[in-house]
């Protein structure tokens, strides 16, 4: 498939769609060092530039740690596959297809299962309290899913998921694990990097048996534009793909 991509005349296009592959398979790498993913599960996508509504996800079997660009296929919203090899796992289809079609802003999908966020949603009424400078920007940015007991297997509740994701771009699942939207990959995956990062500090908290301080209510950033605007999302990703591109480099083909 890498051969076939590179053969092709050098569109803005064709060139926009391998420079995108190449950051889902960084954040498929770095999410596999994080211990982000459920063994041959969770999926990540983005939705392509170009007419036809199209989007790349990562075929159904492979670890995240194997994952190169030229493995992604690409899929319509019906959940045909549509170029690569392999086959679309249908809870990703479920959950990302329904999202990309209700909420064209959200062109990045991320669903995985970090420790910490997954932690969190297993807890009765548990959320992310306004106690670390993070959750000035996030909690506002939030959604918790209370209704998600059964795994998706039906658009129905695809459907569900995406309405309920609305306008925010972080879902806690309850019982799951998370998913974070954003228009670009850096966007999704920064937010979702942080949001995990801010859990682990609040867990780590709470095991002490002390209650959390509570920032002042007047200290919330109110923003719910593109994560990138406020933070380094583009230059964490870039950081990161540095780091591959000397100990994974494989990730780029």
């Amino acid at each position: 498939m890498a051969t076939t991509i590179q053969s092709l005349s050098r569109s803005a296009e064709e060139e926009a769609e391998w420079a995108m592959r190449r950051d889902m398979a960084a954040v498929f790498r770095v999410a596999a060092r994080l211990g982000w993913n459920e063994h041959i599960g969770n999926h990540n996508s983005l939705m392509l530039p170009g007419s036809a509504p199209r989007f790349l996800i990562n075929p159904r079997g492979h670890l995240f740690q194997e994952l190169r660009a030229s493995d992604l296929i690409i899929c319509d919203l019906d959940g045909r596959v549509l170029q690569g090899r392999g086959e679309l796992r249908k809870v990703a289809f479920h959950i990302h297809a329904r999202i990309h079609l209700q909420n064209p802003a959200a062109a990045c999908v991320v669903h995985v299962h970090p420790r910490w966020l997954t932690a969190l949603s297993l807890l009765r009424d548990a959320e992310l309290a306004l106690s670390h400078h993070n959750n000035l920007l996030l909690n506002d940015r939030i959604v918790y899913d209370r209704e998600g007991d059964e795994p998706v297997h039906q658009n129905e509740e695809g459907d569900r998921i995406a309405r309920l994701m609305g306008d925010k771009t972080v879902m806690v699942m309850r019982g799951h694990g998370v998913t974070v939207v954003g228009p670009t990959v850096h966007d999704a995956f920064d937010e979702c990097y942080i949001a995990e990062r801010t859990a682990m500090y609040q867990m780590t908290a709470m095991q002490t048996g002390q209650p959390l301080h509570r920032l002042p209510d007047r200290l919330r950033r109110n923003h719910h534009g593109a994560w990138g605007e406020k933070l380094d999302a583009r230059l964490h990703l870039d950081a990161w793909r540095r780091i591959l591109d000397r100990e994974e480099p494989d990730y780029a083909q």
